[in-house]
């Protein structure tokens, strides 16, 4: 059995294998950047073991369920975990609650279209800024604004950070985070029958 406890706070990154996954990754990719890796982010909210941890995550509306869920499936999207060294109890929990907070709000599909849009402006922080609004989150837009409210962030404006934007500071940053499961399949890693 995996002995892989996650914790509130905790980040995950994941990489599908559709073609609006693909999209995203071609379309927050900069020029002269290496290819992105990642296409969507949630915040763990509820610890424990892998098959039991929960997760909030924008999909076509904000859900809170269980990893396995979203994730257990063989041949589902690839996930990676990274956990925050750098916030107090306190923190996690603010972090915790403001993704709760955003559970049931519908999906800010115009958002996508203003990363579309920035995208074409090789990255300027234009369009994304427009749409600033949090009754319609977007994956990265939920866990950037989550960090936020406890002071921190992913070296970029909460509006204008994307699932790669979340991905390179994580792993650039290692004083900060820590990868506790490294960007792969989970098929075999439960432990338990999802």
């Amino acid at each position: 059995m995996n002995s892989l406890e996650l914790q509130p706070g905790d980040v995950l990154v994941s990489r599908g294998t559709g073609l609006l996954s693909k999209a995203i990754r071609f379309f927050t990719r900069r020029i002269g950047e290496s290819r992105t890796k990642v296409n969507h982010v949630g915040v763990i909210v509820e610890g424990g073991p892998l098959h039991e941890a929960r997760v909030v995550e924008a999909l076509w509306k904000v859900v809170r369920r269980r990893l396995v869920d979203g994730y257990g499936a063989p041949g589902s999207s690839e996930v990676a975990i990274f956990r925050p060294t750098n916030l107090t109890e306190e923190e996690i929990r603010t972090v915790a609650a403001a993704a709760n907070s955003y559970v049931g709000r519908r999906y800010g599909v115009l958002k996508l279209f203003a990363h579309l849009a920035d995208w074409v402006l090789q990255g300027a922080y234009v369009f994304r800024r427009i749409t600033r609004m949090d009754r319609y989150p977007i994956c990265s837009w939920l866990v950037a604004c989550s960090f936020e409210k406890a002071g921190k962030d992913f070296g970029v404006a909460p509006g204008a950070a994307s699932p790669d934007d979340i991905w390179d500071f994580c792993t650039r940053e290692t004083e900060k985070y820590e990868e506790v499961l490294e960007l792969g399949g989970l098929g075999g890693v439960w432990g338990v029958d999802p």
